[in-house]
């Protein structure tokens, strides 16, 4: 018997169309649970408030208590958290032991993982998160786009039950009821360009390790690109080199490493002289190079200064330079928007 493939729910059969008045027998149901039964997401994407933020959630909560459900779904004999992880923490400082709460069931991982993602950006500034998140954030949303069964009446849904007193910042997104589907309309959603939607694509295939380092600055954004094409091992290993000695890795560095890597030569000390700039030092100066009389002659009045000469020269070399860097960084993209 052939085995029957589970759709995608969309949003509205998720949440139900009015989840604070849901009708018995939905998959959806609003209930009081002690906080010790809860469990937080499996590798959570976002970082929990703290200082001023999380105090302010704190002294909300002791005033008016938890107007906004939390939304759990059953896990064994627990309730795993999709919305809410702040509120649960206020609510362990205040040493509250209950806490309403939205439980979810039959949802799919694809599900509860879009759940996360748009409810945490929804009471957050997408520009204030960390670059680690804003990937995780675009992959998940790409993903969902992606399947027909999503559709934006979901997120809608999910805006709805995201809604506080307490959110700091309005949402920027443009109207949910806009139908998306590439890579351009998804970076018109976000305020970014297609080109730092398709980086931030590639960002969100990194091993965790690597994400904290693009966070932190030692790996550029564009240069997470690079790595993110590198061998599992490979990245485990530059991972390794950067931790243990606190090395920084830029564009030209990356670079480097992705064409070692494609050509099955990346070796620990070769990854370790790249990383650590050692490669580069070892490099030959280039040979002086004479400029014929008929070429400066072409361009130049017999009398003019030579100090003058080399200065334009210089200046019209730097710009020559420039435009083609900015042709070989379109032309990268481009690539890598076709590989999404």
């Amino acid at each position: 018997m052939k085995e029957e493939t589970k759709k995608v729910k969309t949003f509205a059969s998720i949440f139900g169309d009015n989840w604070e008045e849901n009708e018995a027998g939905q998959d959806t149901k609003q209930d009081t649970l002690h906080i010790e039964q809860l469990v937080a997401f499996e590798n959570h994407p976002f970082k929990l408030y703290e200082g001023d933020r999380f105090n302010e959630m704190v002294e909300s909560i002791k005033q008016f208590g938890v107007i906004v459900p939390i939304v759990v779904r059953k896990k064994k004999l627990k309730f795993e958290i999709l919305s809410g992880h702040n509120r649960v923490e206020a609510c362990k400082a205040l040493g509250l032991k209950e806490i309403p709460a939205i439980v979810k069931e039959g949802l799919t991982e694809e599900e509860a993982l879009l759940i996360v993602t748009e409810t945490n950006t929804m009471q957050r500034s997408f520009g204030d998160l960390p670059h680690s998140e804003r990937a995780t954030v675009i992959a998940v949303r790409h993903e969902a786009m992606k399947k027909q069964g999503v559709r934006t009446d979901l997120l809608e849904e999910i805006e709805r039950l995201s809604k506080s007193h307490y959110s700091q910042q309005e949402v920027t997104f443009p109207p949910m009821g806009e139908k998306l589907h590439t890579v351009k309309n998804l970076g018109s959603e976000y305020n970014l360009s297609k080109n730092s939607i398709s980086r931030y694509l590639r960002i969100s295939k990194l091993p965790e390790e690597f994400k904290e380092l693009i966070d932190t600055g030692q790996i550029a954004i564009r240069a997470g690109v690079d790595l993110s094409y590198l061998s599992h091992d490979n990245q485990e290993m530059v991972e390794a080199i950067i931790s243990e000695n606190t090395f920084k890795v830029d564009m030209k560095k990356a670079a480097s490493l992705r064409v070692y890597d494609k050509n099955g030569q990346l070796t620990w000390d070769i990854a370790k002289a790249i990383i650590s700039g050692e490669i580069n030092k070892k490099e030959k100066k280039p040979t002086g190079i004479k400029i014929q009389h008929k070429i400066i002659s072409k361009y130049f009045r017999h009398e003019e200064d030579k100090k003058d000469i080399e200065n334009i020269i210089e200046k019209a070399l730097a710009m020559y330079f420039s435009k083609i860097k900015e042709v070989e960084v379109t032309i990268e993209e481009e690539e890598e928007c076709e590989q999404i």
